[in-house]
């Protein structure tokens, strides 16, 4: 007897919920509650970044929007992708679709007439006693769904006398794809395995940024216009440096701007896109790079109050005073220290609430606070924070922080408000 299987509609990685702000890791979610759950109901799961298949993923995905025994679609997100196969789940069977997700989902239109079971995030990742309450919760879903199917497609629910399709595929769910979709087995394994080779890769060695863009190269062809696969190979193609580090540049570029990053509202896009025209600056001295720049890390952090975005755009407002008139110059330094303020109160809140953080985690807030606490003229506590962080990081964090705090103290040193009067004349 065939074993029954489960097709699993959310996205992967780190996403951000554009509605609330909040950073949701869909992968831990998927790894620790919603696989876990389908196997203990007896089920075979997948999700569609596992799919072994030749090119883009898109014929065996909709043969398991059909063929799946059950489907559970996460829709935390809102992601457009999740919500669109939703619908055509819900257009090609009458049962076994169970939708769930996060406790701050804000629903993007009228889909009231659909349950929704909700589970809780702590911060990026989810505490082990929900894991454990949500995970028995799904397993009894799945299994009440598939013991008494109930219509839960309002497709199906309003249009009484519809009728499910069919096709006839010579073997049902899990067969191979005919000759029109494809020719050969993929030779890089499932997208789920191509992105974890190239974190595989940076875990090994955090500066081999070209074996990771190698690895998500293959991913790209498999998922072309998945938003995180896009982000990860333009991180990559930038880190990585080859053939040269302008023509990296300019070839993130061109893989970033299908996501449109100068009109996105997704705040790893900015952060990148951010990054990218960083380095531009740094290499060129390029005005209009340092101006995208800054634009790109300051509605990064607006749209979520993160202290990456936040810290990177008050130092590149004080790199840009250092550049501009004293008029501009004093405007972006009384900014950047605005924003200081509240990246120190956000990293003291995050270090203070989140017991789960990795070591690198821990690290980058120890050593962004330290950077907020420099900038804002509190050497010693800056210091002290700098101390606590040092026995988490490795030889290139240490390194790329004394840079970035060298370079502050220097542009600090020329503050633009040393040549105002105390009644604010020249």
């Amino acid at each position: 007897m065939a074993t029954k299987s489960c097709f699993v509609i959310m996205g992967f990685g780190v996403k951000t919920d554009f509605e609330t702000g909040r950073v949701l890791d869909l992968d831990k979610c998927f790894r620790t509650i919603i696989k876990p759950a389908v196997e203990a109901a007896g089920l075979e799961c997948v999700r569609a970044d596992e799919i072994l298949h030749a090119g883009v993923i898109d014929v065996p995905m909709y043969r398991h929007l059909l063929e799946a025994d059950v489907v559970v679609a996460d829709l935390s997100t809102s992601n457009p992708n999740a919500l669109y196969e939703l619908g055509v789940r819900h257009a090609l069977r009458p049962f076994t679709t169970i939708t769930i997700a996060e406790a701050g989902f804000k629903n993007p239109f009228d889909v009231n007439h659909v349950v929704i079971r909700r589970y809780e995030h702590l911060g990026v990742g989810i505490d082990f006693d929900e894991v454990e309450r949500f995970r028995t919760e799904l397993t009894k879903a799945i299994q009440t769904v598939m013991s008494a199917p109930q219509p839960d497609s309002p497709v199906y629910v309003f249009l009484h006398e519809l009728q499910p399709p069919r096709i006839d595929v010579g073997g049902g769910l899990g067969a191979p794809a005919t000759a029109a979709e494809t020719e050969s087995e993929p030779s890089g394994g499932t997208l789920s395995e191509l992105l974890e080779r190239a974190a595989s890769a940076r875990s090994a060695d955090p500066t081999d940024w070209a074996t990771a863009k190698a690895v998500l190269q293959a991913a790209h062809v498999i998922a072309p216009a998945d938003s995180y696969v896009i982000q990860q190979l333009a991180l990559a193609t930038y880190k990585a440096k080859v053939p040269s580090p302008r023509e990296a540049l300019a070839e993130a570029k061109r893989i970033l701007a299908p996501l449109q990053p100068t009109a996105s509202n997704d705040p790893e896009t900015l952060g990148i896109w951010g990054a990218i025209h960083k380095q531009e600056w740094d290499q060129d001295r390029d005005r209009q790079a340092l101006d995208t720049a800054i634009s790109a890390y300051e509605r990064g952090f607006e749209l979520r109050g993160d202290h990456y975005n936040g810290i990177n755009v008050a130092y590149l407002l004080n790199e840009r005073a250092a550049v501009s008139g004293l008029a501009d110059a004093v405007t972006d330094f009384v900014l950047a220290q605005r924003i200081r303020r509240r990246v120190r109160d956000t990293c003291e809140r995050l270090l203070a609430t989140s017991p789960n953080l990795s070591a690198d985690e821990r690290y980058w807030l120890l050593a962004t606070l330290a950077e907020s606490l420099v900038g804002l003229g509190m050497e010693d506590e800056g210091g002290a924070k700098l101390e606590e962080a040092r026995p988490l990081a490795t030889g290139w964090m240490i390194a790329t922080t004394a840079t970035q705090l060298e370079n502050l103290r220097r542009l600090l040193a020329a503050s633009p408000l040393d040549e105002l009067g105390a009644d604010g004349s020249t």
